[in-house]
């Protein structure tokens, strides 16, 4: 009995959103549509519709992040072009190139998995579950938020209906940020090089990735020979992924430090709430523009401005470190400068796709201090050269700071500083330990026989054996 009135609410609720799914409602699918990011071309119309019923339908309570993977999958797989085996053979000399150039300008050894050549739609596929891992933090709390805001400004006579189906409200809002996400990541597999292209590591254990088509166009209009273009760009996705293979730690640093910022991410039910009540059925893209732009998500406080200046170090630290060894190791290729500012251009200012990311989340993958981390990197090897300076890398405690990026010259003194001289708690442990191993060695050497004693005497053979 008492459940009755809670699953009448969520029947009548179904039923509305049904009559909805079915085009009979106030709300023109195609705007919809435009509202989630997708083009407004029946298909898209019909798959978003596709989606939303199965979100309505799903008894798991979450993000249907399968959504996310379906629409990146589908806007990659337009106009992807498989890999020719005349493109292949070109980038396989390329890797195999920069692999040799690599061992003359970094002690960090090469990764045991064979670097991969992609299509944008398996750049997609392989990429997806990072930034669903990265987004869901601020999705769920997108989805929780949408569904308190509607539950508070629903009429009172929806109120029981609202409330009977926030599972179901949180289903379709988690849908309509997944199929967001999938947009964003489907653009995106048109602007990447490689898989380290957007600073962060996408792909498991250290695997480097190129994708040809992508390296094709980024060669455009350069007057650049290809073959240096594709030289480059292997050396500098080579460097990356050699970075990561050897500091294991620093892959999960760089993810978990993204996603506790995330977490940290609280929705603007206000600006949620004047979007509820001024809510325009005919311009369902009004809470579209709203999530795209961040004006959900409000300023940032200043624990999350303290996380983000340490995330935004490490990743400068990252590229300013590739950007030192791709220098060293390029500069054989006649334009590799050239090539190489048209990256930095490039990677300071970030394409569309990726700006709506850092809007869709609150965070922007760009690092605003690469070049001070570049000159930092650039000091170390010319002071202490390419071993102590990769050795950096090896535990988190060893990194540079935000501090050595203001003064580069005090890091490198401490590098250059001889060891210090133990104190005399440090050299009195230092004595004792010696003492207790000399100790050891004679008591060994004492109680092993010596050769005459091993030999067994005349007198001992004709004794029994003792009991």
């Amino acid at each position: 009995m008492s459940d009755q009135p809670r699953d009448d609410s969520e029947d009548e609720f179904r039923d509305m959103l049904r009559a909805f799914l079915s085009g009979n409602s106030e709300i023109d699918p195609s705007k919809l549509a435009s509202a989630a990011g997708l083009p407004s071309d029946p298909a898209a119309v019909q798959q978003l519709m596709a989606q939303l019923q199965n979100a309505m339908q799903a008894s798991a309570d979450g993000v249907n992040w399968d959504a996310a993977r379906t629409q990146a999958e589908q806007i990659a797989g337009t106009a992807s072009l498989a890999v020719t085996d005349q493109t292949r053979a070109a980038l396989d000399q390329a890797l195999h190139v920069a692999t040799l150039w690599l061992d003359e300008v970094t002690s960090l050894s090469d990764s045991a998995v064979a670097p991969r050549l992609l299509t944008r739609a398996e750049w997609a596929t392989a990429t997806i579950p990072v930034w669903t891992q990265l987004a869901e933090p601020v999705a769920v709390s997108i989805s929780d938020a949408l569904t308190s805001v509607l539950r508070d400004q629903a009429p009172e006579e929806m109120a029981g209906m609202i409330a009977g189906a926030s599972q179901m409200m949180r289903n379709l809002g988690g849908t309509l940020f997944a199929m967001q996400l999938g947009q964003i990541v489907g653009q995106l597999s048109k602007e990447v090089v490689s898989g380290g292209d957007v600073g962060i590591p996408l792909l498991e254990e250290g695997q480097a990735a190129l994708v040809p088509q992508n390296i094709a166009e980024f060669g455009d209009g350069l007057d650049i020979p290809v073959e240096e273009v594709q030289l480059y760009l292997a050396i500098r996705e080579l460097a990356h992924a050699r970075l990561f293979r050897h500091a294991r730690w620093l892959r999960l640093h760089v993810i978990s430090s993204i996603t506790e910022f995330a977490k940290g991410i609280t929705i603007d039910t206000e600006r949620l709430e004047e979007l509820a009540s001024g809510f325009d059925p005919s311009n369902p893209e009004e809470l579209r523009d709203a999530m795209a732009s961040g004006a959900l998500i409000p300023p940032k406080t200043e624990q999350q401005l303290h996380a983000l200046a340490r995330l935004e170090t490490t990743l400068a630290l990252i590229e300013g470190w590739v950007d030192v060894v791709t220098a060293q190791a390029s500069s054989r290729l006649p334009r590799w400068n050239a090539i190489a500012e048209t990256v930095r251009r490039r990677r300071a200012t970030g394409g569309p796709a990726e700006s709506a990311f850092g809007s869709l989340i609150g965070l922007e993958l760009r690092p605003r201090r690469l070049r001070d981390a570049a000159a930092l990197w650039q000091q170390v090897t010319d002071a202490v050269g390419q071993e102590k300076r990769d050795a950096l890398w090896s535990h988190p405690d060893l990194v540079p700071t935000s501090a050595d990026l203001d003064e580069p010259g005090a890091l490198v003194a401490r590098l250059l500083a001889p060891a210090p001289e133990p104190d005399e708690m440090d050299q009195a442990l230092e004595d004792l330990l010696r003492s207790e191993e000399s100790k050891g060695t004679d008591s060994s050497s004492d109680s092993s026989p010596s050769s005459s004693d091993s030999s067994p005497s005349s007198d001992d053979e004709d004794q029994p054996p003792a009991v």
